[in-house]
């Protein structure tokens, strides 16, 4: 292959918004993706040197670097300017760097720890469950994905086509997965033969390119991300059905004990389903300085459609033909958007201590006549300590930097707890903890430094979602007219409203809501409902009722 490799151009009603590329010729790279080939190309040096201006080009409005005024802190605040802020944390934390592709962006170690330890977690739970890893190509070809008509009708926008191999154009284009669906569901049909090859259950862990147009912002809308999605295909019904739950349970536990996040789970409606899907759920989330909703992830059952599309048939006990029923299901680096929005403040990054890359900071914090070379010794033995013990934990011994600098660096990155040790902590044999999450700080012998470290790790985890539940069903707003809904949307609430469940209905609202920030729509039904007394009518349409059902403007 050339050394320019690849170009790939997207195709969709949009593709006047095409960004201008950046091509890298070293001989070294054997392919490199570009979308559009509009300019000639640039040498590496300059593409990168250039990179901040190519932002810009691209598109991307909310691109940032740390600002070096702001040194340590952050120039905007949550509360005032929700959007600067975010993007402030998210590269001034070092979870993020933006790359000079609107809406890709770099996911740091930072980032990356947090993704593993969620992973860690998901992929031993399905393990559990018999579930199984696999890896399929990243390439599709247009006649497989063109093959089931609802489903790509969805996501047909956001589908990247690679069109060319150097400079000749290929025969036939090749699409990049939006999703799965289509790639693997071929080989399905090929596995499966009888009932003793079911249930097939299969998962993988890759990224996907989904190339949105508007408004990207790291992890919430990316135009690349890393996700899991699991396939599988059943005898019955009712194994697909559990099934879906069970995902669903551990996609909560996920936002929930890890996150600190608060969820609702629950039904999409039929207009907000899988596109292609016979019932979609999920677990939603909702982001209270924005008052938006935020779908978290969604385990989906699929029913006999694709297995229709693609003669995924097996022969029953019985000896005669019938069809698969199939899930899919996924969650992505959305969720580290969700919990940075949730937590973080105007000091920074706040992490919950599950998914911390760094548990525990310890700081020295010698003074001039101290005996400074103690204090570090005293350092080293803490993080040796705690680390003997299965908390993650390091020091900071960077004499270059005051103490007060690394407690901003610290803060800023999110760090759940800072031991502190100075020349009367060395003396007293103790430590002084300071809590990330409340700034609390307390005194702690080194005698039952283990004991008391892992206890203030698991007050800050429950404090945080505590937290963060008491402000999202602040937010929670009962409504059952339609007056009553405008008002609560203005007002940025998770609007809870009696619904007719008609399709009809749910446009007429979008439409009848629709502005610059965005129209109102389903997030979910939940399965928790409140009693619907007999007779209730819909906030809309003034029609019976038939559920409760959350409202509002999403990500």
């Amino acid at each position: 292959m050339s050394a320019a490799g690849f170009a790939c151009t997207f195709i969709s009603a949009a593709s006047s918004s095409l960004t201008r590329p950046c091509f890298l010729t070293s001989s070294r790279i054997l392919s490199f993706f570009s979308f559009s080939l509009l300019s000639p190309p640039l040498p590496p040096h300059r593409c990168f040197n250039r990179s901040r201006r190519l932002f810009a080009m691209a598109g991307d409005s909310k691109a940032k670097t740390a600002d070096p005024k702001a040194k340590n802190g952050l120039t905007n605040k949550k509360d005032e300017n929700f959007g600067e802020w975010y993007s402030e944390v998210v590269v001034n934390s070092e979870m993020i760097e933006y790359y000079d592709i609107s809406g890709c962006y770099i996911l740091r170690p930072w980032t990356m720890a947090i993704w593993e330890a969620m992973q860690e977690f998901f992929d031993a739970e399905i393990k559990k469950m018999k579930i199984k890893n696999c890896y399929f190509p990243l390439f599709v070809s247009p006649g497989v994905l063109e093959k089931e008509k609802d489903h790509i009708e969805g996501f047909a926008p956001e589908v990247a086509w690679v069109t060319k191999s150097g400079q000749s154009d290929l025969e036939v284009p090749i699409a990049i997965r939006p999703t799965s669906e289509t790639v693997m569901y071929p080989y399905y049909s090929k596995w499966i033969r009888g009932h003793r090859d079911l249930p097939l259950r299969l998962n993988q862990w890759c990224n996907v390119v989904r190339w949105e147009f508007s408004n990207p912002t790291p992890f919430i809308r990316s135009r690349e991300f890393l996700w899991q999605e699991g396939h599988t295909a059943f005898a019955t019904q009712e194994e697909a059905d559990a099934e879906v739950l069970d995902i669903l349970e551990l996609y909560r536990r996920i936002y929930e004990e890890f996150l600190a996040v608060p969820v609702v789970k629950g039904k999409k409606s039929e207009m907000e389903k899988f596109a292609g899907g016979y019932y979609t759920t999920s677990v939603e989330a909702f982001i209270p300085n924005t008052g938006r909703g935020v779908q978290g992830a969604t385990s989906h059952c699929l029913g006999q459609n694709f297995a229709k599309m693609f003669e995924i048939t097996y022969e029953n006990e019985k000896g005669e033909k019938a069809m698969v029923w199939q899930n899919s299901w996924a969650y992505s680096t959305r969720t580290i958007g969700v919990m940075v929005m949730t937590h973080g403040d105007d000091k920074g990054l706040v992490l919950p201590p599950k998914v911390a890359a760094v548990q525990v900071i310890v700081v020295p914090v010698p003074f001039k006549d101290a005996d400074t070379q103690g204090i570090f010794d005293a350092c080293a033995s803490t993080v040796k300590i705690l680390s003997e013990a299965g908390i993650r934990a390091e020091c900071d011994l960077r004499d270059n930097y005051s103490p007060g600098w690394k407690y901003s660096h610290w803060e800023m990155k999110g760090v759940p707890l800072r031991l502190e040790i100075g020349p009367k902590d060395l003396a007293n044999s103790q430590t002084r903890a300071v809590r990330r999450d409340d700034s609390a700080k307390k005194d702690i012998p080194m005698a039952d430094l283990v004991d008391q470290v892992k206890e203030l790790l698991d007050a800050i985890q429950q404090n945080l979602f505590d937290v963060a539940k008491e402000k999202r069903d602040a937010c929670v707003k009962e409504v059952r007219t339609w007056d009553e809904f405008v008002e609560a949307l203005a007002q940025k609430k998770l609007i809870l409203a009696p619904w007719c469940d008609e399709e009809e209905v749910e446009k007429d609202v979008k439409a009848r809501t629709k502005g610059e920030i965005g129209a109102a729509k389903t997030l979910c039904s939940p399965f928790d409902q409140p009693a619907l007394e007999e007779g209730t009518l819909c906030f809309a349409s003034g029609k019976p009722a038939k559920k409760w059902t959350y409202w509002g403007r999403s990500y």
